[in-house]
């Protein structure tokens, strides 16, 4: 995967399945911390996926 917006691409994941997984959350963790800053497009994404989520319309998915 391209290192660009990666976090966008993993939201855009999330949104597709209309799941947020615990490997896709700790996807995002992750680059979060690799990145130590968060894009403006990255963070509009991440906007999206949490906005989503509040509506009901993407669940989050518990750790086994």
């Amino acid at each position: 995967m391209k290192t660009t917006h990666v976090i966008r691409h993993l939201v855009a994941k999330a949104l597709q399945l209309k799941q947020l997984t615990p490997d896709i959350e700790n996807e995002i963790n992750y680059e979060l911390t690799r990145l130590g800053y968060i894009s403006d497009v990255d963070y509009e994404a991440l906007e999206l996926l949490m906005s989503e989520m509040d509506a009901g319309r993407i669940r989050l998915v518990p750790s086994p």
